[in-house]
């Protein structure tokens, strides 16, 4: 499941401002994005991604893909760096 992939990745960017800062950088090997996430947040993220040839993942929820990252609050797209 992808929420053991983030929770076991050595370096995470979390949040779609900083994932669309690392996309433009070329330093992101996977996105994760939650389909509970406003649209109108993510689309922008994955249309990059996809841009750029990066594998999207989706999982179910912003509150477990936070809780996988280490923080107490959701989060609608989470960048995998190595």
């Amino acid at each position: 499941m992808s929420y053991e992939k983030v929770s076991q990745a050595r370096k995470i960017i979390v949040g779609t401002k900083q994932t669309v800062k690392a996309l433009k950088n070329d330093q992101v090997r996977e996105l994760v994005v939650a389909e509970d996430a406003d649209p109108k947040v993510t689309s922008k993220v994955i249309q990059l991604a996809q841009q750029r040839q990066i594998p999207v993942l989706n999982v179910p929820s912003m509150k477990k893909l936070g809780k996988a990252c280490g923080i107490e609050v959701g989060a609608s797209t989470v960048a995998i760096i190595e």
